[in-house]
């Protein structure tokens, strides 16, 4: 087995990261600000949730079983392809740690805990978040003649706090890595498809009410350390010089 922190060895991640959070960027820059209690059109709510619920809940596994499918359509070697997943199965949970514990560190409030201030539901971001469980679901049903069923939905989902964002920092793991690869193999409207799910997926949390601008794109920089952190498995390769 051959592990190695080589910097060339993730030229294509860095590629595929540069890519991710250009676009992702200039599209936040563009896009208006969210009224979270204007009506969604159906197609843009159905799109929204769909794209929301491919990077969480139950759906992710299904972005999963499509992502690591690619090995086994490049038939790639067996060797190979455990080294892919290894490495792809280290940062998702090395993710998983880093969001939760930024999570309970920084405490900021979802957008739409904002929303519910606003219209009067609630006092403060804060009493929101001082209430238990069952309080927080019934102060969100209160909401739910005023807003679309996708933001609702997801509201009633995540009733933690924003930064940074979960469903973005997965995407951006799968964008990195499996982006990456794909360029490394030329690959390049796969890449783009690659990329304009996990831009989607990040667009989504802001259109629901769920995130911040600035979530996400901490969410896809943390991504991008973690790619650097994790080393390149080789499963095959020996170290040069080795016997």
């Amino acid at each position: 087995m051959f592990f190695s922190f080589s910097p060339k060895h993730r030229s294509y991640e860095l590629i595929a990261f540069f890519l991710f959070i250009s676009v992702m960027g200039i599209i936040l820059l563009l896009a208006p600000r969210p009224d979270l209690f204007t009506p969604l059109p159906p197609f843009e709510n159905d799109l929204l949730k769909w794209f929301s619920r491919s990077a969480g809940e139950y759906l992710f596994i299904l972005t999963l079983a499509i992502l690591c499918s690619i090995p086994i359509i490049q038939r790639l070697s067996i060797k190979k392809t455990l080294s892919l997943y290894m490495q792809f199965g280290i940062l998702l949970v090395l993710s998983f740690m880093l969001k939760s514990g930024v999570k309970a560190i920084t405490e900021i409030p979802r957008p739409y805990t904002q929303a519910l201030v606003q219209v009067d539901l609630i006092d403060s971001t804060e009493g929101f978040y001082s209430l238990d469980e069952d309080s927080k679901q019934a102060l969100i049903s209160h909401a739910e003649n005023k807003v679309s069923p996708a933001r609702i939905e997801q509201w009633r989902a995540s009733t933690n706090y924003s930064f940074p964002s979960g469903h973005t920092i997965f995407a951006a793991i799968c964008v990195l890595f499996w982006g990456g690869f794909l360029l490394r193999n030329k690959h390049y409207i796969l890449t783009t498809a690659v990329i304009t799910w996990g831009v989607g997926v990040g667009f989504s949390r802001v259109w629901l009410g769920m995130h911040w601008p600035t979530d996400l794109m901490a969410s896809i920089i943390s991504a991008s350390i973690l790619i650097l952190c994790v080393p390149t498995i080789n499963l095959e390769k020996e170290p040069i010089g080795k016997n």
